[in-house]
Protein backbone atom coordinates (compact mmCIF):
# COMPACT_ATOMS: atom_id res chain seq x y z
CA UNK A 1 0.00 0.00 0.00
CA UNK A 2 1.24 3.46 -0.89
CA UNK A 3 1.21 6.00 1.91
CA UNK A 4 0.43 9.62 1.10
CA UNK A 5 2.55 11.98 3.20
CA UNK A 6 1.15 15.21 1.81
CA UNK A 7 -2.28 16.56 2.58
CA UNK A 8 -2.69 17.67 -1.03
CA UNK A 9 -0.66 15.38 -3.30
CA UNK A 10 0.27 16.78 -6.68
CA UNK A 11 -2.09 16.23 -9.62
CA UNK A 12 0.61 14.23 -11.40
CA UNK A 13 0.94 11.93 -8.40
CA UNK A 14 -2.80 11.28 -8.25
CA UNK A 15 -2.84 10.79 -12.03
CA UNK A 16 -0.06 8.21 -11.73
CA UNK A 17 -2.00 6.41 -8.99
CA UNK A 18 -5.16 6.44 -11.11
CA UNK A 19 -3.37 4.97 -14.13
CA UNK A 20 -1.75 2.32 -11.95
CA UNK A 21 -5.19 1.36 -10.61
CA UNK A 22 -6.60 1.24 -14.15
CA UNK A 23 -3.68 -0.99 -15.19
CA UNK A 24 -4.41 -3.52 -12.48
CA UNK A 25 -8.13 -3.35 -13.23
CA UNK A 26 -7.34 -4.11 -16.88
CA UNK A 27 -5.67 -7.35 -15.81
CA UNK A 28 -8.86 -8.48 -14.08
CA UNK A 29 -11.22 -7.46 -16.90
CA UNK A 30 -13.32 -9.97 -18.79
CA UNK A 31 -11.37 -9.67 -22.05
CA UNK A 32 -8.87 -11.71 -23.98
CA UNK A 33 -5.38 -12.00 -22.59
CA UNK A 34 -3.85 -9.89 -25.36
CA UNK A 35 -6.39 -7.11 -24.79
CA UNK A 36 -5.82 -7.13 -21.04
CA UNK A 37 -2.05 -7.05 -21.50
CA UNK A 38 -2.27 -4.19 -24.01
CA UNK A 39 -4.47 -2.13 -21.66
CA UNK A 40 -2.18 -2.89 -18.72
CA UNK A 41 0.93 -1.84 -20.66
CA UNK A 42 -0.78 1.33 -21.90
CA UNK A 43 -1.83 2.47 -18.42
CA UNK A 44 1.50 1.56 -16.81
CA UNK A 45 3.28 3.57 -19.50
CA UNK A 46 1.09 6.58 -18.66
CA UNK A 47 1.66 6.06 -14.93
CA UNK A 48 5.43 6.00 -15.44
CA UNK A 49 5.25 9.18 -17.55
CA UNK A 50 3.25 10.97 -14.86
CA UNK A 51 5.68 9.84 -12.16
CA UNK A 52 8.65 11.01 -14.24
CA UNK A 53 7.00 14.40 -14.79
CA UNK A 54 6.48 14.74 -11.06
CA UNK A 55 10.13 13.95 -10.32
CA UNK A 56 11.27 16.43 -12.96
CA UNK A 57 9.03 19.09 -11.45
CA UNK A 58 10.43 18.45 -7.97
CA UNK A 59 14.01 18.71 -9.27
CA UNK A 60 13.24 22.06 -10.94
CA UNK A 61 11.87 23.47 -7.67
CA UNK A 62 14.92 22.48 -5.65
Amino acid sequence: MLLLHARNPSPRFTRALAHRAMAFAALRANSSLSTRLARYNHHMHLARLAAAEQVAEEVRHD
